[in-house]
């Protein structure tokens, strides 16, 4: 095994994850300023419409990690 090659690899893999992190943070963000409700305080009020939503926002972001990690070992 060619250590340059993993270790690119694993660079690859924590940059990758760096953006796909930071893009769906600004997801989040954005699907809390475009609603005219507070986010935060429907969560807590177990609002599950919004828990829904944003758990849809959390899929995403693991399905975006993980494609990026599984390209970065090809």
């Amino acid at each position: 095994m060619d250590w340059n090659i993993a270790f690119m690899n694993f660079i690859y893999t924590l940059m990758g994850s760096s953006v796909a992190l930071i893009v769906m943070a600004l997801g989040y963000k954005l699907f809390d300023a475009m609603t005219p409700f507070d986010t935060h305080e429907e969560l807590t009020k177990g609002n599950r419409a919004v828990g829904s939503v944003v758990a849809s926002i959390f899929i995403g972001l693991g399905i975006a990690v993980g494609l990026v990690v599984g390209m970065s070992f090809n």
